[in-house]
Formats: C-alpha cells, structure tokens, sequence
C-alpha cells in the first residue's frame, strides 16, 4: 500500500475517483493528508468526508520555497510517499521538486505537450479555438519545468462539433480519475 499527499486548491474532483477506488478496493492505496492553500477549497472538505487529514497552509506573504517547505514538513509528517497534484494552482519551487523527484504526479488537462502551462477552462478553449479532433489528459512526472516532465500516462477523446468549453472540460475530468488510477500502482515499489 502506497500513502499518498494530495496538494489541490479546488474542487478536487479526481480525489473522488481515488477516494471511491480506495473504497471498492481497487486501489491499494491510502490518502493520508490532503493539504491546500485556499482554506475553502472544496478538495479540504471532500478530505474531511473521507476522515482523512486535511490542512490548510496559506501561501499569502511567503516566498515561494517557505511556502513549499511548509508542505514538505506536513508531507512527511504524514508519511507521504506519492505526492498528486490535483488542480494545484501553484507552481512549486525547484527545491521541492528535486526533494520530491520521481515522486510528484500532475494531472494536466491536455495531451502534453500541447497547451502546457495553460490552466483549466484555457485550455479547452484553445483545444476548440484550434480545431482540434482530439483532445485528453496528461498525468506526467513534475519537474522544475511546468508541464515538461515525463509522461506517465496519457488518455483521450474525441472533439464533438457540439462540443463547448464545459462539456469538453466534463469529458476530460472523466478520463483523469482513470488515468490517475493507472498511474498510481506504477509507483507503489517506487522507493
């Protein structure tokens, strides 16, 4: 069984996936804190529905590599092996990464390495700006560079000519709870 850290600034949709996977046991797994840095973002109170450790750490009036030492010490604190960024509205300092390296999965809401660095809504936009056929998510290992570490796993779906912004950003979500469902169990033995 692998403890995983969440880090999440919003609704923490793919946490339900890992939550409900976890509970069928379909994934050997345990969240053992979810932490974030908007004190009422919904993913804290998804943590608290499923009695797990939930912390709030503000990032107002911290430089950035304080900020992530903070988490660092939670993380640990909490025995945290696999770190998933779930909607995580931060970049994190080189020094977290390279504390945390080969152990940080991100989900991105594009086929990497398009649209990288973009956010949320944005990148459907761009997706049917673009015209786009395909789209999908990216779980990828985080480096130092935002959105360029290497691809774990990517899933897709088809552009609809009906599609908007909403409904390509709901057929998305659906492909990364799974997405993160097979990535996870490729880190269990990763010490």
């Amino acid at each position: 069984m692998i403890n995983i850290g969440v880090l999440g600034s919003t609704n923490g949709t793919d946490l339900q996936f890992i939550f409900n996977a976890i509970d069928e046991g379909k994934l050997d797994a345990n969240v053992s804190v979810v932490i974030s840095n908007k004190e009422d973002s919904y993913i804290l109170k998804r943590a608290q529905a499923h009695n797990t450790q939930n912390v709030f750490i503000s990032h107002r009036n911290k430089d950035r590599e304080d900020f992530d030492s903070e988490m660092t010490m939670v993380l640990r604190e909490h025995n945290a092996e696999l770190i998933l960024l779930i909607g995580f509205m931060r970049i994190l300092s080189s020094k977290f990464c390279n504390q945390w390296k080969g152990k940080i999965l991100n989900v991105h809401p594009s086929l990497l390495p398009k649209y990288a660095g973009g956010m949320d809504t944005n990148v459907h936009e761009e997706v049917l700006k673009n015209n786009d056929k395909e789209t999908g998510c990216t779980i990828h290992l985080v480096t130092d560079e935002v959105d360029k570490g290497p691809v774990v796993i990517q899933k897709r779906c088809l552009v609809d000519s009906d599609d908007t912004i909403e409904s390509l950003k709901a057929k998305v979500q659906n492909l990364e709870g799974d997405a993160f469902l097979e990535a996870i169990p490729l880190f269990s033995n990763n010490g």
